[in-house]
């Protein structure tokens, strides 16, 4: 039995993580100013720093971490002081990637629910900073982004053939729903389902198919319900929809999906059945999953039975498609 953290298949090329967060001292000095010392119904706001990170991913062998911020992201100030903390959070992270060349990516922060100022630092990020994507959370202020308000940003998105990552966060209503327990525990993979269906019925994801998604926890309830969620689009009486069963299968089918926190064979399962190995990749949620956790999901993905080609696919290859730059930095 391989050990935890230890990778099979000889995968010494360097694991791509997708789904990794960073808390620059601007972000944790908003977030004290404000008072928050837990986040999302209670969970700890963890400690981080650039070594901290470095040090962790050699133990785990990981090359690139692909950092954004985490929920709350910017959403617990008022709309018109987000502009200004994004801006120095996303400074932080083209500086991180600057000053280790090939260890970090970056997803920039937008400051929505402002269309017109989360376009202009969408051209910000990519144009002057060279940033890898951009990160959306799941919900803006109970706003999911299917609204008609944010089409603008899909299309811009579209436009680049952007990366874009979904990232969880609390829905509105979380302190009715939450039975007093924190939001990662069953809010966060029913809040990223509940945007993909949105982002599906209205046609958002089809009619903007060049944006390279990457749906966080293995597709969250998807694998689940998605037989569900497809059938539901027989009936008239919803408009917009999906304009088939077979459309929501194939639609789904064409993202990508990180396999933070999902390597355990019931989830791994159906995430195999709703998308194809070339769709499956690496993700570990440091700092706010322990990195025992992340040995323990890096652990299972060895011992699920996949051949070492596609534990090589989803430890490096499928990210080298989403992020050719990364393709050069083999070990």
């Amino acid at each position: 039995m391989a050990e935890a953290g230890t990778p099979r298949g000889g995968c010494a090329c360097g694991r791509i993580d997708v789904h990794s967060h960073f808390l620059p001292p601007v972000y944790a000095d908003a977030l004290a100013k404000a008072g928050l010392k837990t986040l999302d119904g209670g969970f700890p706001v963890p400690a981080w720093s650039v070594e901290a990170a470095l040090e962790m991913m050699d133990r785990q062998q990981i090359q690139t971490a692909m950092v954004s911020l985490s929920s709350p992201s910017t959403h617990f100030l008022a709309p018109a002081l987000r502009p200004g903390l994004v801006r120095e959070i996303n400074a932080a992270g083209a500086g991180l990637m600057a000053a280790h060349p090939g260890r970090f990516g970056f997803f920039a922060t937008l400051p929505m629910p402002d269309v017109e100022a989360s376009l202009a630092e969408m051209r910000h990020a990519f144009d002057r900073l060279g940033v890898d994507g951009v990160i959306l959370e799941t919900n803006v202020d109970g706003a999911y982004l299917g609204a008609p308000d944010f089409a603008p940003i899909f299309a811009e998105l579209n436009r680049r053939k952007a990366t874009l990552f979904l990232h969880p966060t609390s829905p509105a209503c979380f302190d009715a729903l939450a039975l007093g327990r924190p939001a990662p525990l069953l809010e966060f993979p029913l809040d990223t389902t509940r945007t993909l269906v949105d982002l599906l019925y209205s046609r958002t994801l089809q009619t903007n198919p060049d944006i390279k998604v990457i749906v966080p926890h293995g597709g969250a309830a998807l694998p689940a319900l998605v037989a569900r969620i497809a059938a539901f689009a027989n009936l008239p009486i919803i408009d917009p929809r999906p304009a088939s069963e077979a459309e929501v299968f194939e639609t789904l089918a064409r993202l990508y999906y990180d396999v933070a926190l999902s390597a355990h064979p019931v989830p791994l399962a159906g995430l195999l059945r709703l998308a194809p190995i070339t769709q499956v990749l690496f993700g570990s949620d440091w700092p706010f999953t322990p990195e025992m956790g992340v040995a323990r999901n890096i652990h299972q993905l060895g011992e699920s039975g996949l051949s070492d080609a596609d534990l090589r696919a989803i430890a490096r290859e499928n990210a080298e498609r989403v992020f050719p730059r990364l393709a050069a930095l083999r070990a």
